[in-house]
């Protein structure tokens, strides 16, 4: 039998990486990766061909019939695109109409989320969606709540500092709204079941590990460390607030990659702790598939399991690449 033949977009990117991880650990796809021009002679690029992955250098924005031909001969699409280039995912839906893709996987890969003006990043992802929705194009939706990675705080020891994004000490809305989360190492192995799945067909799916709140979080880290972590406080009222701020500054300066990342963040904190929409009964509302039903016997990284390896060392921090450029940028100003 002939293995699936797939096409992933953003296999350099935190997400990517572990979509490719997972493909290949899975060991049922022929896979190939989508390389922009831009990136081809980056060095995680060259990394990944000396590894012997096939590459297909393709311009997104070449036009769709350009990427019809790019398309031509895959059974499944999947995008790990960054948060800033979600629309140009829609000539990619046009392209894999014409292509005859038997299933197109979108860049996903967030918090359980309702569209309407909650979550720009959301609106932008439902968007593309219609598009597929509008060719009636095979689809699969895959969600995966929020990531174990970049949800601890730091302890006052800082022994857990290395793996930590950015400081994260704050109690949003009391800090008891049910959270779902995934382990970054797991979206991959989630995908790989999901794709070769044809109760998956046409339907979303959401991934996750463990449903906790801010509170049982830090509580989890302050006992398995034996350190006593200091809490801020960050009111619904304050959040409220700071989301109408961010969303002026983003009307004022839309093309401001930093004030829109600032959006994406505070529309993340407001829909999670004060909506409370990154939660099991959400995603049932909403039409999600749980995975954890649909695979029963897959195991996934817990948070518990995730806090025993990050006080041994052997965590990693995600973005890291990213944030050495930036403060490398910002030093030089």
């Amino acid at each position: 039998m002939s293995k699936q033949q797939i096409l992933l977009l953003g296999a350099t990117g935190e997400t990517g990486k572990s979509i490719l991880n997972g493909l290949v650990e899975d060991g049922s796809f022929d896979l190939t990766l989508l390389i922009r021009p831009s990136s081809a002679n980056k060095d995680d690029v060259k990394e990944l061909q000396e590894k012997g992955f096939k590459t297909a250098i393709i311009d997104i924005e070449s036009g769709v019939d350009s990427l019809a031909k790019a398309f031509s001969g895959f059974d499944t699409f999947i995008s790990a695109t960054g948060p800033g280039s979600q629309l140009t995912q829609l000539d990619l839906v046009e392209a894999a109409v014409r292509a005859g893709i038997k299933r197109f996987v979108p860049c996903g890969f967030i918090t359980i989320c309702p569209r309407g003006g909650i979550m720009m990043l959301r609106d932008h992802k439902e968007e593309v969606h219609d598009r597929m929705f509008l060719h009636k194009l095979p689809f699969t939706i895959i969600d995966v709540g929020y990531w174990h990675q970049i949800s601890f705080p730091r302890l006052p020891s800082g022994k857990v500092n290395y793996a930590s994004i950015r400081p994260n000490q704050t109690i949003h809305a009391g800090g008891d709204a049910p959270n779902l989360l995934t382990d970054l190492r797991d979206i991959g192995r989630y995908v790989a079941l999901i794709v070769k799945d044809e109760r998956t067909l046409n339907k979303r799916v959401v991934t996750y590990s463990d449903v906790l709140s801010e509170n049982q979080i830090f509580d989890m880290l302050e006992e398995v460390s034996g350190e006593k972590i200091e809490r801020d406080y960050m009111s619904k009222e304050d959040i409220e607030k700071a989301v109408k701020q961010a969303e002026a500054n983003y009307e004022a300066n839309p093309n401001d990659a930093m004030i829109a990342r600032s959006l994406y963040g505070i529309q993340y904190i407001n829909s999670k702790y004060v909506r409370v929409d990154n939660a099991p009964e959400v995603a049932k509302y909403l039409g999600y598939l749980d995975a954890n039903e649909l695979y029963p016997d897959f195991k996934p990284v817990k948070m518990a399991e995730f806090y025993k390896e990050l006080l041994e060392g052997k965590g990693t921090m995600v973005y890291e690449k990213t944030i050495a450029k930036e403060m490398a940028r910002a030093g030089g100003k």
